[in-house]
């Protein structure tokens, strides 16, 4: 009987053999066994700056209290993070896995998707032209002086000759 899929998470199994942890070698890399270990000492020294923070509150100082309960936050939040980050990878690969191979008579492979991120363009804005068609005469004026002082860095406004 398959598993209710409301209530069972497969992210970690792979479509070959369900019910295993065949995804997690995937977790035991050099980079994640230091991000493991990095979580494990920020929860452990969040929870200690929280009790160190319980024990001064408890010697009177009323301040320490806002802190006690800030620390634990601090360390719940990097439990979130990481375990989403390993939901994540877990997702990923199963997202990667080798579908079937589709017929010949399906016709030609699909285009490669567009990444879902994806680099900025940069473009060089060209100022518009007016939309009437006609130039207005101090504008004409105004950009011609700029022009001039653009070309004369040295200049002073008033040297300006128009």
């Amino acid at each position: 009987m398959p598993p209710n899929p409301a209530t069972y998470d497969t992210a970690s199994e792979s479509p070959a053999n369900p019910g295993t942890l065949d995804g997690m070698e995937r977790l035991w890399t050099p980079a994640w066994i230091a991000r493991h270990v990095a979580m494990v000492v920020l929860v452990v020294g969040f929870l200690g700056l929280g009790w160190w923070q319980v024990t001064r509150a408890a010697e009177g100082n009323a301040l320490s209290f806002g802190y006690a309960i800030e620390w634990p936050v601090f360390a719940g939040f990097v439990v979130f993070v990481w375990w989403r980050e390993v939901r994540h990878t877990l997702r990923r690969r199963r997202a990667e896995d080798p579908s079937p191979a589709p017929s010949a008579a399906a016709g030609p492979e699909p285009a490669a998707a567009t990444p879902a991120v994806r680099r900025p363009v940069r473009v060089n804005r060209v100022p518009a032209a007016s939309a009437s068609g006609a130039e207005d005469g101090e504008l004409v004026d105004y950009n011609r002086y700029l022009s001039w002082l653009n070309a004369n860095p040295g200049a002073r406004p008033g040297d300006y000759p128009g």
